[in-house]
């Protein structure tokens, strides 16, 4: 495993338990997060106010299903299964594009689709 995989391994595991200054100390502090369609951040602030969001509850779980990895970029494909406040689930299945620079998540592009059943 790369050492740019081993990074992207940790921020999965930071998110799924929710431990913002884990997830954070992946980041470069100008990280860029985008999110075709729903919204661009830049900078840990930004990104650090979307770790959470009101209409969930308790951390997501996070399954990774596989990472391709070419140098400072990683691919990473999987799904997410969150609680809703309002008592139902949300499934999602991602695709995460991470570019790093001197170790660290510099830019994030999620494609996310929800599975309804």
């Amino acid at each position: 495993m790369s050492a740019s995989t081993r990074v992207v391994d940790a921020y999965m595991e930071a998110f799924g338990r929710t431990d913002r200054p884990a997830i954070l100390a992946c980041l470069t502090d100008d990280v860029e997060w985008l999110i075709p369609g729903v919204f661009h951040m830049r900078g840990k602030a930004e990104f650090d106010s979307q770790i959470e969001n009101d209409a969930f509850v308790g951390p997501p779980a996070i399954t990774v299903s596989r990472h391709l990895d070419h140098g400072d970029v990683v691919v990473t494909e999987g799904s997410v299964r969150a609680q809703r406040r309002d008592g139902g689930t949300m499934d999602m299945v991602f695709c995460d594009v991470f570019e790093l620079r001197d170790g660290r998540i510099a830019k994030l592009t999620s494609y996310l689709m929800e599975i309804r059943p």
